[in-house]
């Protein structure tokens, strides 16, 4: 087996590393951070698929981050919102949900601020991530966001893995295979 995959999305290729997870998973590591190019890209290209209006861009820590402040500028967006991985002095009133993730050997979480859920109320969402796969960050991050009483309208990513690709409720760019 190749020890890279090759990832291509329009003109940009990108050689991501296999790295095997355990024993019968193996997966294409995606690291979004830092690559300002492909980041830009991408926004540009998910705001011509995205139909339906929203107020806000919710996403997650970290990888999530540059790709929804450019999509946030590709769009008109003043504002979007960070749901972090642990709570932090400065939150009030913080809301805080367990998440298991395919890239994660431990439990997570993901918090939403007090203050950005009363920003959130009532609104139109859009969730994002740089990638889906088994849709449990996905899945917390819409319960925390109703839970507020926001509406997630869509859900989008770069990258759809494995059998998220599948699925016909999401928006992305390209599949992204499992290796065994």
């Amino acid at each position: 087996m190749s020890k890279y995959y090759e990832l291509k999305l329009g003109n940009l290729t990108r050689k991501l590393p296999l790295i095997r997870l355990n024993p019968t998973l193996t997966i294409a590591s995606f690291v979004l951070l830092g690559d300002a190019e492909l980041t830009h890209y991408a926004a540009q290209k998910l705001s011509k698929m995205i139909n339906e209006p929203f107020d806000y861009i919710v996403t997650m820590e970290s990888k999530g981050i540059p790709l929804a402040q450019e999509l946030s500028h590709c769009m008109g967006k003043k504002r979007y919102i960070v749901l972090r991985k642990k709570v932090k002095d400065y939150m009030r009133d913080p809301r805080v949900l367990a998440v298991n993730a395919i890239t994660s050997s431990q439990e997570q979480v993901l918090v939403l601020d007090g203050e950005d859920a009363q920003m959130i109320s009532g609104k139109k969402i859009l969730l994002l991530d740089d990638v889906i796969s088994s849709g449990g960050s996905m899945a917390t991050a819409k319960k925390l966001v109703e839970d507020a009483g926001g509406h997630v309208i869509s859900e989008a990513a770069i990258l759809a893995e494995g059998e998220a690709s599948e699925r016909k409720d999401i928006l992305y760019l390209e599949k992204l295979p499992l290796f065994d």
